[in-house]
């Protein structure tokens, strides 16, 4: 694993990282967020000479292995942290406080479709004018769900909106929503998001309220499903 990111006051950084995740916090150039393998999630102040001592702001422990972070909310104020063993959980970054910690992640979203269970979770996805965010959670058939995180009484993970069925046959490694990074979901003329599996298709999913097919957008090895009246779900093409 390796990423890089580009960022700094000025914008003149890049920050990059083996087996590590880094990230330039959106509203704070000059913050960088590393998180790694040895479950450490570190925040830097880039402003200056950088060195461990004198800008390491704090460091929150994810307790294992972590895969992928990403940040939300008012100001970006906070991050989620995916790790390996396919748990999620919320930091208030800014104080290292931990306030959200779902180690059944997989069982609770799996109870919250009537579809084969959830093995695994590629990605979060989060909507600035909705304030909202979807964990994205896949099946080893390739059916993809973007569920919502929620911390109230109702549970942590809401019924999934939003399913992507019929295109990947195997494990999804990546999405991209169409929306962009901070987008809403599908708003981009019909045009829902892109995925990438094992299974070496490169898939575009329309939304539900888009009639016509462009058929360009058809991976070689696609065969093209009619869409489902199903409201909440998405077909390739």
């Amino acid at each position: 694993m390796f990423t890089f990111a580009f960022g700094g006051s000025n914008g003149s950084l890049l920050a990059a990282g083996s087996n590590a995740q880094v990230k330039f916090t959106p509203d704070q150039q000059s913050k960088l967020i590393s998180a790694a393998v040895d479950g450490l999630i570190c925040v830097f102040d880039t402003d200056g000479d950088i060195d461990d001592d004198n800008h390491l702001l704090s460091v929150m422990n994810a307790e294992t292995s972590v895969a992928k972070v990403g940040f939300f909310g008012n100001k970006y104020k906070k991050l989620w942290c995916l790790t390996h063993i396919e748990t999620l959980s919320v930091w208030d970054w800014n104080d290292g406080a931990r306030e959200l910690n779902i180690e059944d992640a997989r069982s609770l979203a799996t109870d919250r479709w009537n579809l084969d269970h959830v093995d695994y979770f590629v990605d979060c996805h989060y909507s600035v004018p909705d304030d909202r965010l979807w964990l994205i959670g896949g099946t080893t058939a390739g059916t993809l769900g973007y569920f919502p995180v929620r911390n109230d009484h109702d549970g942590p993970i809401g019924s999934a909106e939003a399913i992507l069925e019929g295109g990947h046959t195997g494990v999804v490694r990546s999405v991209y929503p169409s929306s962009g990074i901070h987008g809403r979901l599908g708003q981009n003329r019909g045009i829902f998001g892109w995925t990438g599996g094992e299974d070496g298709r490169l898939c575009c999913w329309r939304s539900d309220e888009i009639a016509e097919t462009n058929k360009s957008w058809i991976s070689s090895s696609l065969v093209w499903k009619q869409q489902k009246k199903t409201k909440n779900r998405h077909q390739p093409y």
